[in-house]
């Protein structure tokens, strides 16, 4: 796509809704978050399950990276940290662990 939004290009083709993509630092790969189809893809949910996907930037097969409960504002600009080699992200999960999760610390 052009700076100025013209000459779109689809990348994927699955009955997936793919949002908020964020090209690598190296410009080799592209990250998205993907709601199942029965949300609207005019919505923007939050709190919902959705995947985490990884594909290259010129098309090809996305793999999913990532599953979290999440939506709107889990993936935000920068994402990418500046060698590529990990995604931020937010997910609401509920993560347990120690005595959280009635487990003593190590």
């Amino acid at each position: 796509m052009a700076s100025d939004g013209k000459n779109q290009v689809q990348l994927t083709f699955d009955n997936i809704n793919n949002w908020f993509p964020h090209v690598s630092p190296d410009g080799k790969k592209i990250v998205f978050i993907s709601f199942m189809d029965d949300i609207d893809p005019y919505d923007h949910p939050f709190y919902r399950h959705v995947y985490l996907r990884e594909m290259p930037v010129e098309g090809g097969a996305p793999k999913v990276i990532a599953y979290l409960y999440g939506g709107q504002g889990s993936l935000n600009v920068p994402s990418w940290s500046p060698d590529g080699r990990q995604i931020a992200f937010v997910s609401n999960n509920a993560l347990m662990s120690g005595r959280l999760a009635g487990k003593p610390d190590k």
